[in-house]
């Protein structure tokens, strides 16, 4: 049996397990974001509030690792502008989290937000040089040349006005 046969069987499988295991993760948080409800109503609403915040957030995690997981099923490539949305929520979850239960210092908070910062940029750096979309220019050999004669000096010893 040929071995990269072998290896792409094996990661559909395991990659096929971990599908089902974040839809049931994904419908188990739907259900306690649902059941989370009973705490704004019989409790204070900052403490149901709280706990709203952090289930909507994890589940949109797991959203999103089911939307990566299932894009590297379909096309057997991992995108990155996936991976850093999936961050970008944790870090954003965690933020939350510590605004809320106020447990963290003005620094943590601070190295988190640089750190959103960071993976934005990333995000619309990998957006903008996409693989899949040609929105950068790259040098043609026509350009190269226009440019590399502008440089030289002519026969003149001027620069073209081209």
């Amino acid at each position: 049996m040929d071995s990269l046969k072998l290896f792409k069987q094996a990661t559909d499988a395991i990659v096929t397990i971990i599908l089902y295991i974040l839809l049931f993760a994904l419908i188990v948080g739907m259900a306690k974001t649902l059941l989370e409800i009973r705490f704004i109503v019989f409790e204070s609403l900052e403490s149901g509030f709280n706990h709203m915040v952090t289930s909507v957030l994890t589940v949109f995690i797991v959203i999103d690792l089911f939307k990566a997981f299932v894009d590297y099923h379909e096309h057997d490539r991992i995108k990155l502008t996936d991976i850093t949305d999936a961050t970008i929520l944790i870090v954003l979850r965690e933020i939350a989290v510590g605004l809320y239960s106020q447990k963290f210092g003005y620094e943590f908070i601070l190295s988190l937000a640089v750190l959103l910062l960071v993976l934005g940029v990333i995000r619309m750096l990998a957006v903008q040089y996409s693989p899949g979309s040609r929105n950068y220019q790259t040098p043609s050999k026509a350009g190269l040349n226009s440019l590399l004669d502008w440089c030289n000096p002519d026969a003149e010893g001027k620069k073209p006005l081209s």
